[in-house]
C-alpha cells in the first residue's frame, strides 16, 4: 500500500511530540499524515485518549495506518479491543513504555496500566531500543509477541525521540516503508 492511499494517523505519547521529533517531521513530509490530537497531553485520561483515537479512525475516509510513539502505542493497543471490522490496515509501534513494571515510567502513565495482551487485529511492527529508559528490550519483545507484532531492535536508541537524537530518524522511515509494503 502507498501512503497516498491511506490516512496515516500519528499518535504521540505523553506531552505530545516536540517540534524536532520524528513524528512531526513525518507529518510534515507525508501528505496524508496527521496527528491524533488529545485534549490533555500531560495528564492523560485513559477513556478520553482511546475515544479520541477511535473517533479519528471512524472519521477517516480511507484505510488507516497508525503510527504510535510511547504512550501513543498504549492508546493504540487499548483501542484495539473496540476495532471490529476496522479500517485499520497496520500499526507502526515505537518505544512502548512498560507502564506496568518499569520503575522510571512517569506517574502520568498510570491510567494505562493493565493493557490487554490480545493480538492486534491488524499487522503491526514494534520497534524498541536496547537502552530505552522506560522499557527493557526483553519486555518490549514480550509485548510484541503478545500483540502479534514483528519486532525490531533499533540498537542503543534511548526512547527513540528528539532527546535521544532521533529527529529525522531515516531508519524508522525505512522500517515503516517495509510495513507499508506488507499490506
Amino acid at each position: 500500500m502507498k501512503t497516498a492511499d491511506a490516512d496515516i494517523l500519528v499518535v504521540p505519547g505523553l506531552g505530545h511530540s516536540g517540534p524536532g521529533h520524528w513524528q512531526h517531521r513525518w507529518v510534515d513530509k507525508i501528505r496524508t499524515a496527521r496527528f491524533v490530537e488529545q485534549d490533555e497531553w500531560d495528564a492523560p485520561v485513559f477513556e478520553d485518549w482511546v475515544t479520541t483515537l477511535e473517533r479519528q479512525i471512524f472519521m477517516a475516509t480511507r484505510p488507516v495506518i497508525l503510527v504510535g510513539h510511547s504512550l501513543g502505542v498504549s492508546a493504540i493497543v487499548a483501542a484495539n479491543r473496540n476495532l471490529a471490522d476496522t479500517k485499520v490496515k497496520a500499526a507502526f509501534l515505537v518505544a512502548p513504555p512498560d507502564v506496568d513494571e518499569h520503575p522510571d515510567v512517569p506517574a502520568a502513565t498510570a491510567p494505562f496500566k493493565g493493557l490487554p495482551r490480545d493480538p492486534l487485529k491488524f499487522p503491526s511492527m514494534l520497534v524498541a531500543s536496547s537502552n530505552d529508559p522506560y522499557c527493557t528490550v526483553e519486555r518490549a519483545a514480550d509485548l510484541a509477541s503478545a500483540w502479534g507484532s514483528d519486532f525490531h531492535i533499533a540498537g542503543d536508541a534511548g526512547h527513540i525521540n528528539a532527546e535521544s537524537g532521533h529527529g529525522p530518524w531515516p531508519e524508522g522511515l525505512l522500517m515503516f516503508t517495509r510495513l507499508m509494503g506488507r499490506i
